[in-house]
């Protein structure tokens, strides 16, 4: 323990006196009164606060820690103390000896680790969930969080990623031995705004936009969206705002007094409202519910029926790479479809009600 943050706990206390979960020590008329480890000392000399506070180090590195390096924004303290169950520990003494075997908490696709170095400091890891088993030497290592902002653009297949909350986060990479601001700027650069946000709701001070407010304010090519309500605004959510879309828990609704028949989802942090991608994706389909209904005629065998209904389902859940080029009983097989389209390419597949006339 350095004997300087002995030095800066005496003296913030005498100026701001300090009372905190890992101690407490007041002023008056320069005499001491110090809680420390469930002890209590009274009328304690400047120098019996020094030398009582050397006999508690662990007391002493936590209050420089919490007090002096973390950052000090309510909602980055949260999110640090949430990452190595920081209330779950009664004393200082518990909870550093629970950072020497190291915690972790899981962030959307990212997996948070923290533990004490050599040094009995801090030192935080980030990476993939799906990277948690892999060494640090098979990962690509990076030491910025600024960089977290380009890894976070690309999936795996070097595909842009519109949406940063979206499960598609690229895998093989490790940022090591990060101080508490760079991991929390790192985090900010993977998803942002949802440190703040997920602190906002612990709080209660989440400003949830519901979809008629956030299409009401909409403008220019957009006003549309206001065209989409009830069941409508339902399938929205179930397209975009389910867990194998966005891995934001969805707070919003249709209205405060309308919830949507959909499930919120299981999201570490909260979506306060409709993200400009779901409004981009209802402007077209506003435009495509405009259009009536009409009754088509389609000549299948059940077989190609049951073929459709699964290439559309392969489509819908993104799994249509999942199926293997020589797996022709697979429905949603390309040679399948390309079967399908060859057979039927010739006929009119849907007859349309004119075609009757």
């Amino acid at each position: 323990m350095a004997s300087s943050d002995v030095d800066r706990l005496r003296a913030h206390a005498a100026e701001h006196g300090i009372d905190t979960d890992t101690l407490s020590l007041t002023v008056v008329d320069d005499r001491y009164r110090l809680v420390v480890d469930g002890t209590v000392y009274e009328d304690l000399t400047e120098g019996e606060v020094r030398d009582t506070l050397a006999t508690h180090p662990a007391a002493v590195r936590e209050w420089a820690f919490w007090h002096r390096r973390a950052p000090q924004a309510d909602a980055r303290w949260a999110f640090l103390r949430w990452i190595e169950d920081a209330d779950a520990h009664s004393s200082p003494s518990d909870r550093r000896a629970a950072l020497t075997e190291g915690e972790q908490q899981r962030w959307g696709q990212l997996l948070v680790r923290v533990r004490l170095n050599d040094a009995q400091r801090r030192a935080y890891e980030l990476r993939h969930v799906d990277d948690a088993d892999r060494s640090a030497e098979q990962l690509d290592a990076y030491d910025d969080p600024r960089t977290a902002r380009a890894l976070a653009k690309y999936d795996n297949d070097g595909r842009y990623r519109p949406l940063a909350t979206a499960p598609t986060l690229q895998t093989g990479w490790v940022f090591a031995g990060l101080e508490a601001d760079a991991l929390v700027q790192a985090v900010d650069f993977f998803y942002p705004a949802t440190i703040a946000n997920w602190h906002r709701e612990r709080t209660g001070t989440l400003d949830v936009t519901h979809w008629a407010e956030t299409t009401e304010r909409q403008t220019g090519i957009y006003a549309v969206t206001e065209e989409l309500d009830g069941a409508a605004v339902d399938w929205v959510a179930e397209a975009c705002c389910v867990d194998s879309q966005c891995l934001k828990r969805r707070q919003w609704d249709e209205t405060a007094d309308r919830t949507l028949d959909v499930a919120r989802g299981d999201g570490t942090f909260p979506c306060r409202e409709p993200c400009s991608l779901v409004i981009a994706a209802a402007r077209k389909w506003a435009l495509l519910e405009r259009e009536d209904q009409q009754t088509y005629t389609v000549q299948l065998t059940p077989s190609e029926k049951e073929q459709l209904e699964t290439m559309l389902d392969a489509v819908a859940d993104g799994t249509t790479d999942e199926v293997r080029e020589a797996d022709v009983g697979n429905a949603a097989n390309r040679y399948r479809a390309r079967y399908l389209r060859a057979k039927r390419a010739g006929d009119e597949l849907f007859e349309s009600p004119e075609d009757d006339e």
